[in-house]
């Protein structure tokens, strides 16, 4: 059995995930499947409430749902933003595309269909985290082993270690799935991949994505 000072000190190398929606059985059932694979949770049932707790005390990454009265996610997202980096992925409906843009263009890392898979949405809470750890040491100039090159392909210019993208030399806002299926691509110019394929470069092993989900990524 840990000591208290065990417990303290385990606690404070869990991650910690702020989960925000007005539906409380997402809530709880998120909450449940993150706490189960290691991460601790917080929970808010809206934007006002959420975004006074982000700035005072942030955790490791933010959850939102777009739709949610009083302050839906996007206007959570544009506030924060006037004030914190934090690491966001939304959770959108089917027909919230526009959103979604919106949402990418504000600044939020990745997004999420529903109904998701559990194991999808974990896997992308650690591709985003890893990304910001990268980000995190570089600034505080901590030096980097076995950090893989920027790839140059004609006018685009992908930053593998950064997950940055530039073409003519313009920021490109992707997602981290989408810049794993385009750098994918990149890497073999010219040849042509199969639907498979890119779910195996875009998604970790063992995530189930079906067909929908790679051409939501590939328009």
């Amino acid at each position: 059995m840990l000591t208290k000072q065990g417990d303290i000190a385990q606690q404070s190398r869990q991650q910690c995930i702020a989960l925000v929606d007005d539906d409380r059985n997402i809530l709880t059932t998120v909450s449940i499947a993150l706490q189960a694979e290691g991460f601790a949770t917080r929970v808010y049932a809206d934007g006002d409430t959420a975004l006074r707790a982000l700035l005072d005390n942030p955790p490791d990454l933010a959850i939102f749902d777009i739709k949610m009265p009083r302050m839906d996610g996007l206007q959570l997202l544009q506030k924060l933003r006037e004030k914190s980096a934090l690491p966001v992925i939304f959770l959108t409906s089917k027909d919230e595309e526009p959103d979604e843009a919106l949402g990418l263009a504000l600044g939020a890392d990745d997004y999420i269909a529903k109904p998701f898979s559990q194991r999808l949405l974990v896997a992308r809470i650690r591709a985003i985290l890893r990304r910001s750890e990268l980000v995190r040491s570089e600034s505080d100039d901590k030096p980097q082993e076995g950090v893989p090159e920027p790839v140059a392909r004609g006018r685009l210019v992908m930053d593998p270690a950064r997950h940055r993208v530039t073409w003519d030399g313009k920021p490109v806002s992707l997602t981290v799935s989408e810049f794993l299926i385009l750098e994918a691509m990149a890497m073999r110019p010219g040849v042509v991949k199969s639907r498979n394929e890119m779910m195996d470069a875009g998604y970790e092993d063992q995530v189930y994505v079906d067909d929908r989900t790679i051409d939501s990524h590939i328009k």
